[in-house]
């Protein structure tokens, strides 16, 4: 059928049209992406976690859904307390903001001022209605301060409502500034390693087309509630779909151009590029899917659902990759290449005759860095070996056990400011209180507990009309404000302590609020850590084996990607402590990066030891593994840097998780790239010799001994066209 020539341009063209179509749709659902997410770290934890069992009876006790909003007043000298009725003239002007209400029923919607004991602040706690849009509330409160308040003092909007509105405003933009900035790197890199001006485009197109598309299919699973879509998921979609369908891309473009060498048909040529390609680039994508899938073992709903999230983008780069970018290379053909067109013809003689070395035909550096292997394997995979070891060190210095909320934005933030500010001249976990749930007649014991516990400031049980208490399903709620900032580890602590002693009130007893979710978020972060590792490790070990068609050699790549992790991770750990100040990690970082940097670490390998599995059944192990590291030398490296560029791109966003992701999986893959893939897994290889695909038929016969000595076939027409697809050269 694809002999006529109207079916060949038919075909290619429908292709595209169809991608087209699906990217059209999929390019304006970007911007309904925030409609269906979350940023409230609340929405984050199971169902089964003691601060959501507490939020959720909390509700009993109030009508109001409204976030608060602390607002301190701080000045350079001290108030006067005939200065208090322009403050309280000031809590009017801040009423009248659209969006604010009551907190409870016969309270105004700002209630204040509160002026601190040391007479230099003053201090305003306001509600914004579920309803109203949050982040323009908060801009108008700060508007009024900024215009009212007189000269020497300084006005914030703080608390949860603060934070809140500088969070989503610090992802503002998050979809048009990361794509802009992933892409522009790409196109850089993709220009300097082809020197060709369509082709670039051609592979960001394919890049872009599978991330629209796939935003479709995330967007609709947001809005049926099957997964919790955030902003930092938004942010990593993004970039691991570009990076992916982008070195997907690459390993494709790079057997079509060395197969137009070869054929004067551009299909001829796509066809054994394409059977040459397929089985790694499928095995690559299937390697990550699974173990993005594995997050679906997490408890904590922002992990579980960047599962299927990412695992969505992937299908649609493989798909893309395999479908629009051969769609568009036949289409365009040699001019894809311009102004370096690859000629018929000009394909390298194939290596002839006995003792081959794996080394003929190849030049520049992945020639040298092959003899440096076939000279001194053992001495460079101890070495590197050793370097890193080393690096890993860093990871005595970790600090991953959660960090403040006022550390997660890298920005100024006034939210941040303001509680700084609080924590000056108020109790600084005002605005932000524990909220515990006791059963009916635990009141007083509770109190007890509390006002004996060092580092609680202030507590009381909610009472309605003469001081009753108010008692909903059998339970009283207490309300406690810490001396400590409501985001710290001291506060955090104290939730831990004031669990264990009220448990011996009663088990029934629950402690919540924004302490104890960031508590409770942090614990079972670290959690998922410990469940989910030995997950990945054993689904990507069992794909590797069934590629490979080996036990040892995918236990040596798993060692070498895990090693890999744990350096970037202690290299990363020394960078944030001593370089960038970070206050430690998110609680999360760790996981993240070890699914990122694995998965994408192994499809790395995957890549080199599919070729030289293809070129040892040919000539021999010792000699394959030096052709295989020499034909996929360029290609791998180019993926790599283009995956790292676009995972950097990340550091635009100013937050921190995504900031440290950033870093830890750009770093890494490089590491991966240039130690690991270049030198590690080849020379250790090369030094255990055919034993290597043990316990495989291979580790006994090797490929090309058998024909004497390495000698093998040349590259002739008259062959299959599987095997001329799988002894093709990559540049």
């Amino acid at each position: 059928m694809f002999n006529k020539k109207w079916v060949r341009v038919f075909f290619p063209a429908f292709i595209v049209v169809l991608w087209f179509i699906g990217a059209g749709f999929g390019g304006p659902t970007f911007g309904k992406l925030e409609e269906v997410s979350s940023n409230d770290q609340a929405s984050f934890l199971p169902a089964n976690a003691e601060s959501t069992e507490a939020g959720e009876l909390q509700a009993a006790f109030t009508e109001s859904t409204a976030v608060p909003a602390v607002i301190v007043v701080e000045s350079e000298t001290e108030i006067p307390p005939q200065e208090l009725a322009q403050y309280e003239e000031l809590a009017g002007q801040l009423t009248e903001v659209p969006g604010l209400e009551p907190a409870a029923e016969g309270q105004p919607a700002v209630i204040g001022p509160i002026p601190s004991e040391d007479g230099l602040a003053i201090q305003y706690i306001a509600s914004v209605s579920d309803g109203a849009e949050l982040g323009e509330v908060v801009i108008e409160l700060r508007e009024v301060l900024e215009a009212e308040l007189p000269a020497g003092t300084e006005g914030y909007v703080t608390g949860p409502a603060g934070f809140t509105a500088d969070l989503v405003s610090a992802f503002g933009g998050i979809d048009g500034i990361l794509l802009a900035v992933a892409l522009a790197a790409v196109f850089v890199i993709l220009l300097a390693v082809y020197r060709a001006l369509l082709l670039p485009f051609l592979v960001l197109f394919t890049s872009v087309f599978a991330l629209a598309t796939s935003i479709l299919l995330v967007y609709a699973f947001a809005l049926w509630g099957w997964i919790e879509l955030s902003g930092q998921s938004q942010g990593i979609l993004s970039i691991l779909v570009i990076g992916a369908a982008t070195d997907y891309a690459l390993l494709l473009v790079a057997r079509y151009r060395e197969a137009l060498t070869e054929f004067s048909s551009k299909w001829d040529a796509m066809k054994v590029a394409y059977r040459a390609s397929v089985e790694p680039i499928i095995a690559s994508g299937a390697t990550v899917i699974l173990a993005l899938l594995c997050l679906l073992f997490s408890d904590l709903n922002s992990n579980r659902s960047l599962g299927p999230i990412a695992a969505i983008g992937i299908v649609f780069s493989l798909l893309a990759a395999l479908t629009l970018l051969p769609a568009f290379l036949l289409l365009f053909g040699r001019s894809a290449f311009w102004p370096l067109r690859p000629k018929a013809g000009t394909h390298p003689a194939g290596v002839h005759g006995r003792n081959v070395t794996g080394l003929e035909g190849l030049r520049g550096i992945w020639k040298r860095v092959g003899g440096l292997i076939s000279r001194f394997s053992r001495p460079v995979w101890i070495v590197s070996l050793l370097v890193l070891v080393a690096g890993s060190l860093g990871l005595l210095q970790l600090q991953a056990s959660g960090v403040p909320q006022s550390s997660l934005i890298l920005t100024p933030s006034n939210a941040v400011d303001g509680q700084d500010a609080l924590a000056r001249h108020f109790n600084a976990g005002a605005g932000s209180p524990l909220t515990i749930i006791a059963p009916e007649g635990q009141e007083d014991a509770v109190l007890d507990v509390l006002e004996g516990q060092e580092g609680v400031a202030e507590a009381t049980v909610v009472t309605e009309g003469a001081g009753a208490v108010v008692v909903r399903d059998g339970n009283v709620l207490v309300r406690a404000t810490l001396g400590y900032q409501a985001d710290s580890a001291e506060a955090e602590e104290l939730v831990k302590q004031l669990r264990t002693d009220l448990d011996a009130v009663s088990p029934e007893v629950l402690v919540g609020g924004v302490t104890a979710v960031a508590l409770d978020t942090n614990e079972t972060a670290q959690a998922d850590l410990t469940k989910i590792i030995p997950i990945v490790l054993v689904v990507i070990l069992v794909v590797l084996m069934l590629l490979l068609r080996s036990v040892l050699a995918p236990l040596l790549l798993i060692g070498s990607v895990v090693l890999s992790y744990a350096t970037a991770l202690g290299v990363s750990a020394l960078v944030f402590n001593n370089l960038l100040g970070f206050d430690g990690a998110d609680a999360s970082v760790p996981l993240f990066g070890f699914v990122f940097l694995v998965a994408l670490g192994v499809d790395y390998n995957i890549f080199l030891m599919t070729r030289v599995r293809e070129e040892s059944l040919r000539i021999g192990t010792r000699p394959g593994i030096l052709r295989g590291l020499g034909v996929t030398g360029g290609v791998i490296t180019s993926a790599g840097v283009v995956l790292a560029a676009t995972f950097a791109a990340l550091g635009v966003i100013p937050i921190l998780f995504l900031a440290q992701i950033a870093f830890i999986v750009a770093f890494g893959v490089l590491l991966d790239t240039v130690i690991v893939r270049s030198l590690l897994v080849p020379a250790l290889a090369y030094d255990i010799g055919p034993k290597i695909w043990w316990p495989s038929k291979m580790a006994k016969h090797d490929g090309g001994a058998a024909t004497g000595g390495g000698a093998h076939r040349a590259d002739t027409p008259s062959e299959t066209p599987d095997s001329v697809g799988t002894s093709r050269h990559s540049h």
